[in-house]
């Protein structure tokens, strides 16, 4: 197994950052946060996307996306694992994780991955990695991952054969600017990609570019706290696209708000498993 990067300065600094936004509240309240936080159900968020460019074999197809379980403190594994059964029970053709796995720790990690393949999914289920995958050991959650029977896109593409007919998924570590996210797709991503995975929505930017007909993300929670009734208007101000479903051309972006949390406080803007009926339209 690699070594976890527990040290770095990066893993201290989000260790620092959680303590200062969800532990040190949440004893301040004497617990209520995290009560509160964990009384808040998780829902099942179907949605509807349709495009030109999508193909017509696939007409119909239903993905299952998750992101950001943020495994740790404020997603014990319990909780994670029902969301999946959540997902489970909607029957969809692929399931898709796009990233934040966990928060901090990859410890105990294996059960919640080994329930997304349990799924089982006709199609399989897919992972890329969001960046706090990355402060502890990505490696380490890659093996686990690659163990429980899901497929991991670490700057790779693959393709899903049904019927006679493929399905070309392409998947982005964790990027963070748009630039970087640009450097990527370009490495990965051709004019055959159908679908683009990645954990931070500001690649969609380079994907409708490319005439990608849809790019699933999440990585923004949906910024926790919206004003209702008026998308885009949440604490996710460093973000172009924060929630539901955008278009640019022929190409579609969903950018799910996630099933966890990285403070105990969600308003107008609760927690997700989605189901996505992906249609070819005139």
């Amino acid at each position: 197994m690699a070594k976890p990067t527990r040290s770095s300065s990066k893993f201290k600094r989000a260790k620092a950052r959680h303590m200062l936004f969800t532990v040190g509240p949440n004893r301040l309240s004497g617990g209520r946060l995290f009560k509160k936080h964990f009384d808040q159900s998780i829902g099942v968020h179907e949605v509807a996307i349709a495009t030109p460019s999508w193909p017509s074999a696939f007409n119909g197809l239903r993905i299952g996306h998750v992101s950001d379980f943020h495994l740790g403190d404020l997603m014990p594994i319990d909780r994670a694992l029902n969301a999946v059964s959540m997902l489970a029970a909607q029957e969809p053709d692929i399931v898709i994780c796009t990233g934040d796995v966990v928060d901090l720790h990859v410890d105990g990690s294996f059960a919640l991955l080994e329930a997304l393949a349990n799924v089982h999914a006709p199609l399989g289920t897919m992972l890329v990695l969001g960046n706090h995958d990355e402060l502890d050991c990505a490696n380490t959650l890659s093996e686990m991952a690659t163990r429980a029977g899901v497929q991991l896109l670490r700057d790779a593409s693959c393709q899903i054969n049904h019927n006679g007919n493929a399905l070309n998924v392409a998947g982005i570590d964790w990027a963070k600017t748009t630039k970087q996210c640009k450097n990527k797709i370009e490495n990965v991503c051709d004019q055959d990609t159908h679908v683009l995975l990645s954990h931070n929505p500001k690649a969609f930017t380079t994907a409708s570019e490319l005439g990608i007909p849809l790019t699933l993300s999440g990585h923004t929670h949906g910024g926790q706290l919206a004003m209702p009734k008026r998308k885009g208007a949440n604490l996710a101000v460093a973000h172009k696209y924060t929630a539901g479903t955008y278009e640019r051309g022929d190409s579609r972006l969903f950018v799910t708000v996630g099933v966890g949390a990285w403070f105990p406080l969600r308003v107008n803007c609760p927690a997700e498993v989605a189901l996505i009926t992906a249609t070819t339209s005139e």
